[in-house]
């Protein structure tokens, strides 16, 4: 209802979207406001523009605190911000609604992001699980092939990889540990070499005469200083 000496409503609907900055950094929001206000009797000409300003003016402060990663929930927290039935000496604001979009650059760059987040959460995974589950190599092998891409060979290899870590994460694993606590025990690099063949003797005096069937044989580099021994990221 409108009383016979009020002005009519007006609609203002902008004619280009504005942006809204985000908590998400390098992106801004589009916002396409549409406003209905109605003019006083001491309103002026640039009364319309007033009004835009004031509605944009109060949804910065609640973009600002918002990540550009879920457009309807920062749509419905924006709106919620938006001022209604606020009256100045010029105009009386009765509501205001805004829809949001993205840039096309802007999704672009969000797409971006959440890849390179992605790839940091598996790369700190592998990096804090990797070398305490090393069968995650295997896994980590397969899982960048498609089924049927690898040959029967390859198929072949990564299995008996796979059986050669879960060996020596029965057998040298341990032993390896046990071998670098005594190996800070001493500072010369023949007797920390001594500490493993005593380790060794140790455990083929445990099997009867012979190492485990099962364990794999030592490398070449089993035998270098406990203090080199590391796993690397």
């Amino acid at each position: 209802m409108r009383w016979p000496w009020q002005s009519p409503l007006r609609t203002t609907a902008c004619s280009r979207p504005r942006l809204l900055p985000t908590a998400t950094d390098g992106i801004s929001f589009e916002a396409v406001y549409t406003i209905v206000w109605r003019p006083l009797r001491h309103s002026h000409p640039n009364t319309e523009e007033a009004v835009r300003t004031h509605v944009h003016t109060a949804a910065l402060d609640t973009a600002a605190r918002l990540p550009a990663n879920d457009l309807p929930a920062a749509q419905d927290a924006v709106n919620g911000a938006l001022p209604h039935g606020y009256r100045s000496p010029h105009y009386r604001l009765v509501s205001a609604r805004v829809a949001l979009n993205l840039p096309a650059a802007a999704k672009d760059v969000l797409h971006q992001q959440q890849a390179d987040d992605q790839r940091i959460r598996r790369l700190r995974f592998l990096k804090e699980h990797l070398y305490d589950h090393p069968g995650l190599v295997v896994l980590d092998r397969l899982e960048h092939h498609s089924p049927g891409a690898l040959s029967d060979d390859h198929v072949a290899e990564l299995q008996h990889l796979a059986r050669l870590i879960a060996s020596c994460d029965r057998w040298w694993s341990p032993l390896m540990q046990q071998w670098e606590q005594l190996g800070h025990g001493f500072s010369d690099t023949e007797k920390q070499q001594q500490a493993m063949l005593a380790l060794l003797d140790s455990l083929k005096t445990l099997n009867g005469g012979s190492l485990p069937t099962d364990a794999p044989t030592p490398g070449p580099d089993a035998f270098a200083p406990a203090t080199q021994w590391k796993a690397h990221p």
